[in-house]
């Protein structure tokens, strides 16, 4: 199971941490990824950890304002965010895939594509 956590309110250009704490499954056999939903919009990820976190993917609207990081020892993955905008509001959700890697590209991080889902987490940024 994965439980996510540490969505709420900010303001733009705030940050805010969110956890996806994994129970049941072990970060090293999972490569672990963030996605996220707007009002009337299709899920889309915004980054990813591989099981041996050494390869990391971005979308690029978040590049260089998220990093994913993960703590093995609390079976833990995180995505910290800053220069928040607007545009960032959504519910954030982690997932697990038994594929171990994080490709380069956006087609491969599909709803169908992963293994595990966490329940979502509000982030809302105001302007």
């Amino acid at each position: 199971q994965l439980q996510a956590s540490g969505g709420g309110l900010v303001q733009a250009g705030g940050s805010q941490r969110l956890s996806c704490a994994a129970s049941g499954i072990t970060l090293d056999y999972y490569s672990i990824g963030w996605f996220r939903q707007a009002p009337g919009k299709e899920r889309e990820a915004v980054s990813c950890i591989s099981s041996s976190g050494g390869s990391r993917y971005y979308l690029d609207s978040v590049k260089g304002r998220f990093a994913i990081s993960r703590d093995v020892a609390k079976n833990t993955v995180f995505l910290q965010m800053n220069s928040l905008k607007p545009e960032d509001t959504a519910v954030y959700y982690c997932a697990a895939n038994k594929f171990t890697g994080c490709p380069r590209s956006t087609n491969y991080y599909t709803v169908s594509n992963q293994d595990y889902w966490g329940q979502g987490t509000q982030v809302t940024v105001s302007s």
